[in-house]
């Protein structure tokens, strides 16, 4: 069977814990090495990986993309609109095509249940680079930036506010698998899923919610924003009107411990979700979350190569 990287639940705790040790080693080696230098190792020698997006990416595309050549492999890029997936084509069909053409798939998708389909007829390693549902590697880069800046993820408190997204249901079950203490601010209506807070809750994970951002903000280690409004929302106005009081200002920094970081997937939008002072001042690490992107991806992309 391949192996998939489509949930965070769903991979044991000890190959995650190998992934972002991976991703530490493969970004020290390269040292100050040219970007499109191959690394020494080239575990991805010979290999192709077809990057399929159905939602427009910046960081996901170039990432990967990256990733592959810095591993000593290929990949190849499609829209939904550049296939026949686009067309009617089913994704069964697809999987069943592209696993004759190329040894992996990153599908950046609408629905999770696409992925899902994907990865349950394909013969090659299917990698999720977001859903609607969650967005795992997203996640495993941030948590090597924590690790980087000196963070001992075991027992970390960490505060996520805003909307009860993706990102923020990834965060849940990696609470699970690496032991920190996520606490949850969102309005009412903007909740994370109940099924995955559940789930991750049954698998161990230290969570706890709340409709007041000063609370979860409360001595944390780390503070966590994202977009209020993302691709494909209708509505805009009224999550901006509703998510407004959980914008990350210096006073809600303030709140946090003194040394508490800042994360952010970006893109983000300062005067909403965070004040322009959080993002681009001293606690925020989100351009170095965003560089792990591809260091994170590139174990990922090792991990799922391997036998």
């Amino acid at each position: 069977m391949p192996k998939h990287f489509l949930h965070l639940a769903d991979i044991p705790a000890s190959d995650l814990r190998d992934i972002l040790d991976e991703a530490h080693v493969r970004k020290s080696a390269r040292g100050a090495m040219p970007k499109g230098a191959i690394d020494k190792d080239s575990p991805a020698a010979g290999h192709t990986l077809a990057m399929i997006f159905e939602k427009s990416s910046t960081r996901t595309r170039f990432s990967f993309d990256m990733a592959m050549r810095q591993l000593g492999g290929s990949s190849i890029t499609a829209t939904s609109h550049d296939m026949q997936l686009g067309r009617g084509e089913t994704v069964e069909d697809t999987a069943i095509v592209l696993s004759r053409f190329v040894d992996g798939i990153m599908l950046r998708a609408n629905s999770h249940e696409t992925l899902v389909s994907l990865a349950q007829n394909a013969t090659v390693p299917v990698i999720n680079g977001l859903t609607d549902l969650n967005h795992p590697c997203q996640i495993m880069a941030d948590l090597q930036t924590l690790e980087e800046r000196g963070r001992t993820l075991k027992g970390l408190e960490l505060a996520w506010v805003g909307d009860g997204n993706n990102v923020a249901v990834s965060f849940m079950h990696a609470a699970a698998k690496f032991g920190f203490h996520l606490r949850i601010a969102t309005p009412k209506g903007y909740e994370v899923s109940g099924q995955e807070l559940a789930r991750a809750r049954g698998d161990g994970a230290n969570i706890t919610t709340t409709q007041i951002a000063r609370d979860a903000a409360k001595d944390a280690d780390v503070v966590i924003a994202d977009t209020f409004v993302s691709m494909g929302d209708k509505d805009a106005d009224l999550r901006l009107t509703d998510l407004a009081p959980y914008e990350v200002t210096e006073a809600l920094m303030e709140r946090a411990q003194k040394d508490a970081l800042f994360l952010h997937c970006l893109p983000a939008h300062r005067g909403e979700e965070v004040a322009a002072s959080v993002i681009d001042g001293p606690q925020s690490a989100v351009f170095d979350e965003a560089e792990n992107r591809l260091h994170a991806q590139k174990a990922i992309l090792k991990w799922c190569f391997s036998s």
